[in-house]
This record gives C-alpha cells, sequence and structure tokens, in this order.
C-alpha cells in the first residue's frame, strides 16, 4: 500500500515535467506557425493534454468489454472528464489566480479573448447536449449522432484557426528546453519537444490511474467511482496544470482555452466513440453528471456575456458545483 502511495506521488512529478515541456513546446509552436492564441490553447494544447485519458477511455471500452465493465468504465471516464473541467479546472484556475494576485505575480483581473472563449463555450453547450440527447435514442440512430459530433468538432477546428487574432509570436516566450542557444529553435525541436511533453503526459497519466485502481482494490472503492470520479480527476490534472502555468505568466486566454477547448473535445469526439462500441444508455447519475457541468459552466459563459468581464470569482463557483454533486452521487444530501 505505501509503494502504491510512493509510485502516486512519482506519477504527479511525471505529469507536472510532462506539463512543463508540452505547455513551452506548444507556444513555440504557435509563434513558429503564427497561430492565434485561441487555436493553441483551445485546440493544440487542449487535445495534446486530452490524450492520456482519452486513450484510458478508448482501451477501456475496446479492450475491457472482454470482462463485461468496459462500458461502464469507458462512459463513466468520457463523461466525468467534462465533469472536472467545468467544474475543478475552472475552480483551480479561480483560485490560482487570486494566488499569483495575493503574491504581487499578478493582478486579480482577468483578461480573457471573449470570443474565444465564448465561442467554446458555445459548442460545449451544443456537443454535450446532443451527447446526453442520444441516450435516448434507439440503437440505430446513434452512429448518426456520432457523425454529427464529429462534422460539429471539424467546424470548431476550422473556425478557430481561422481566427488568428493575437498570434503567438506577440508575447515574450521563454527559451525552448531543447534548445538553450541564442536564436528561435527550428521547428522540428520545436515539434519534438511538444511531442515529447505528451509522450511524458501520457506515461505519468497512466501511472497515476494504474496506482490508482491499485489503491481503489485495496480500500473497496466501486468501479463506478473509480470511473466516473476518480479516473478523470487523476487524467485532468494535465489540464489544471497548464492552466495554472499559464496564469502565473498572465496568458489567461492561453490558460481558460486550454480547458473549454478540452471541454469541447471531450464532449464531442470520445461520446461520439461511445455510441459507436457502447449502447450509450446514461442513468441517472450519468446525466446528472451533464447538468451539473452545463450548469456550472454557464455560470462563467452568463458573467462574460453579460457583465461583460470573467472574474476569478466565477470560476470559483465550479468547486461548490462539483462538491454537490458528488454529495448527490453519494447520496449525503439530506432526503437522497
Amino acid at each position: 500500500m505505501l509503494a502504491a502511495w510512493t509510485l502516486l506521488g512519482v506519477s504527479l512529478v511525471v505529469i507536472l515535467l510532462g506539463c512543463d515541456l508540452f505547455t513551452n513546446g506548444i507556444e513555440w509552436a504557435g509563434k513558429k506557425l503564427d497561430l492565434g492564441e485561441g487555436a493553441v490553447g483551445s485546440v493544440l494544447a487542449a487535445v495534446g493534454t486530452c490524450l492520456p485519458e482519452t486513450l484510458i477511455a478508448i482501451l477501456a471500452i475496446v479492450f475491457g468489454a472482454r470482462h463485461g465493465q468496459g462500458a461502464d468504465v469507458g462512459i463513466g471516464a468520457i463523461l466525468g472528464a467534462p465533469l472536472m473541467l467545468s467544474t475543478l479546472a475552472f475552480c483551480v484556475t479561480g483560485a490560482a489566480v487570486l494566488v499569483f494576485a495575493r503574491l504581487r505575480r499578478r493582478t486579480a483581473l482577468m483578461t480573457v479573448n471573449h470570443r474565444v472563449l465564448g465561442r467554446d463555450l458555445r459548442y460545449f453547450f451544443m456537443v454535450f447536449g446532443l451527447s446526453a440527447a442520444a441516450s435516448f435514442l434507439p440503437r440505430l440512430a446513434k452512429p448518426a449522432v456520432a457523425a454529427l459530433l464529429v462534422l460539429l468538432y471539424g467546424t470548431y477546428i476550422r473556425q478557430t484557426f481561422a481566427d488568428n487574432d493575437g498570434a503567438g509570436g506577440a508575447e515574450e516566450i521563454s527559451p525552448l528546453h531543447f534548445h538553450r542557444s541564442t536564436g528561435e529553435p527550428p521547428l522540428w525541436l520545436v515539434l519534438g519537444q511538444s511531442v515529447a511533453g505528451v509522450g511524458v503526459l501520457v506515461l505519468g497519466a497512466h501511472l497515476f490511474v494504474g496506482e490508482l485502481t491499485a489503491i481503489s482494490i485495496d480500500t473497496g472503492i466501486s468501479t463506478l467511482v473509480l470511473s466516473l470520479i476518480l479516473t478523470p480527476v487523476a487524467t485532468e490534472l494535465p489540464e489544471k496544470f497548464n492552466s495554472v502555468l499559464w496564469v502565473r505568466q498572465r496568458k489567461d486566454t492561453l490558460a481558460l482555452g486550454n480547458i473549454s477547448g478540452a471541454m469541447v473535445f471531450r464532449s464531442s469526439i470520445p461520446p461520439a466513440i461511445g455510441m459507436l462500441f457502447t449502447p450509450w444508455v446514461l442513468d441517472d447519475r450519468a446525466l446528472a453528471c451533464v447538468a451539473v457541468a452545463v450548469v456550472s459552466t454557464a455560470v462563467a459563459w452568463a458573467e462574460m456575456t453579460w457583465r461583460p468581464r470573467l472574474s476569478p470569482w466565477s470560476l470559483l463557483l465550479g468547486g461548490p458545483f462539483y462538491l454537490f454533486y458528488l454529495a448527490w452521487v453519494f447520496r449525503w444530501l439530506p432526503g437522497m
């Protein structure tokens, strides 16, 4: 048991190392390719840091089906990830803004590209709502919904890359870790470091989940809790740490785009895969997961749309939303 906890801590260090390599590389990739910060944060960083948990969900569905629990584990990992991003990741980001402001590393005022973030959140509402609604459709209709989700995500990528305001080269970037000499690094080295960062992230996430699984078996935690709660918390750590790093550097659009872009990806592509390889029938806990994620996101979207601004305090509300969901799932609330 002690060895499992030790390896769990090691995996966190590996994830942090991978995040640092990846964020540094992806910023340079955006500069070299002259991409806007929306494309860098919402697509490149978001999809890259989504790879570990996406692979876990796919493996659970495809290979776990032999043991009869692949569908449950896969669906739990798929739906749990947007919940973590829209609640805990928002909360961590808001807390990081306030902490760094307290340390006088930045101000508490967030500078966010409302067009970039607003587009992400609108697509999230659309694709996650479709993913939940597909649960009520007959099995033969679900592949059509899966195709629609892929099409919508492709449209989202096209619009994000077309929006090239605030290209990555406009801001000062820390030297590439793999190129400490003077002058700009070559593109192949930038891409190589980014790929290496993703590889380290995958290694760290798999190690984390493996040790978490061993601990859950020893402590008697159910498969449902592991798949819907614990696994997404573990595998969504890259998004949280990347966003904290960018918040510290006052790159708020990159920080939040990393989360919101991951929400769009995780609410479209993995559910599409789930619809093709599982019955995709969601129970009350899964549907409640969708509802809480949408409501938590709607709070931030409403403030940004109506005021218009985004404060760290509205992001902090994601924490209570997540605790409420836990209380409902485990029936801790009175009368449940």
